[in-house]
């Protein structure tokens, strides 16, 4: 019994000695892939980062040009109210994007500067349609201001030109119906 006592103490202590190693080998191997693994989830990290930032500069970029694009319209003569507005909310989508950038939550940031920017690639078109519609009104009424203008002055011409007549007329008629009186110089 003594035997199989000392086998088993044996066995416990190799089993023992086997579980510390096991540990330790576990422990070096995880030690290695964390050294190996470290620069790729850095890296990792790094994009993640990286991608944020050019989606808030993508939409910082979109916003100008749409504000732009809004400027001219309004240059134009058009009525860019509803635009403005729609801008606002971009510009709101774009403020959140800065504070959840700032913050570390990388993934909103990431969404709000997309929806800021489809805000602002949506207003852009609108922009430039508002701004050929009001130049080609703008247009139509300068022309139209043209050839008033040029009519008018014809018709006061006309209408100033037949008032003389008339007015020449009449007075021509009263001279001649005048009957010249003789008066005596007593001086």
């Amino acid at each position: 019994m003594i035997r199989i006592a000392a086998l088993m103490s044996s066995e416990h202590e190799s089993y023992i000695w086997l579980s510390a190693m096991s540990a330790s080998r576990l422990f070096s191997i995880l030690l290695v892939l964390l050294v190996f693994m470290a620069p790729i989830l850095l890296l990792r990290a790094s994009s993640s980062e990286d991608g944020a930032s050019s989606a808030i500069k993508k939409a910082e970029e979109g916003m100008v040009s749409a504000y732009q694009a809004v400027l001219e319209a309004e240059r134009a003569g058009a009525n860019t109210s509803s635009l403005v507005s729609r801008l606002n909310v971009a510009a709101e989508y774009l403020a959140q994007a800065h504070i959840l950038f700032r913050a570390g939550d990388l993934n909103n940031a990431t969404r709000f500067a997309d929806l800021c920017f489809e805000n602002a690639e949506k207003v852009r078109p609108e922009a430039n349609q508002l701004r050929n519609k009001a130049s080609m009104e703008s247009g139509i009424r300068f022309r139209f201001t043209m050839v008033g203008s040029v009519v008018s002055v014809c018709l006061i011409s006309i209408a100033g030109f037949l008032s003389w007549r008339v007015f020449k007329r009449r007075y021509y008629e009263r001279f001649l119906r005048m009957k010249p009186e003789v008066v005596s110089d007593e001086s």
